[in-house]
């Protein structure tokens, strides 16, 4: 089975996540019942809930059977603009200088990226993210920022690993 979807908008990334200790007024913390301060952990990031909305989303337009439970090979582009510097200026300004480079190796890196993802499709198209056997990752220049996803089953045969 294949599963083909874009998520037009700029991707946010699957950083760190960090934790909060609640506290009172005064700054004393919350504690629970066995003396242990209460804590919630927050994403590093408040674009990414955004995100992997707009993923989900994209995702259940372009899916709408049974959660896969096999392994699948993911891949993904992540597709953004070239910034202005790459181009010339004046009546050059639509032709790209020869010195502009080919990839962006600018961050976000597709990891973190590709970890917003991953989780967005989570309960949507599979039923859990460690599903994801193989992974195609790539980053380049385009028109406007979009991530094309493809999603594939993989064969769910027995296999003599001698």
């Amino acid at each position: 089975m294949r599963i083909e979807f874009e998520i037009f908008g700029r991707p946010a990334t699957q950083g760190s996540k960090r934790a909060q200790v609640i506290r009172r007024e005064g700054g004393v913390p919350v504690t629970d019942t066995r003396g242990n301060p209460v804590v919630v952990v927050r994403e590093h990031s408040p674009k990414t809930a955004v995100w992997r909305q707009q993923v989900s989303a994209a995702a259940r337009q372009a899916y709408a059977g049974e959660l896969l439970t096999g392994p699948v090979i993911l891949r993904l582009e992540f597709v953004r603009p070239r910034p202005a510097g790459h181009f010339g200026s004046g009546r050059n300004a639509q032709t790209l200088k020869a010195s502009a480079p080919t990839w962006p190796t600018s961050k976000p890196d597709t990891i973190k990226l590709a970890r917003a993802v991953e989780d967005a499709l989570s309960g949507v198209i599979w039923r859990d993210d460690a599903q994801v056997c193989q992974h195609e990752l790539v980053k380049s220049y385009g028109t406007f920022f979009c991530v094309k996803v493809v999603i594939e089953t993989l064969d769910d045969e027995p296999r003599s690993d001698g």
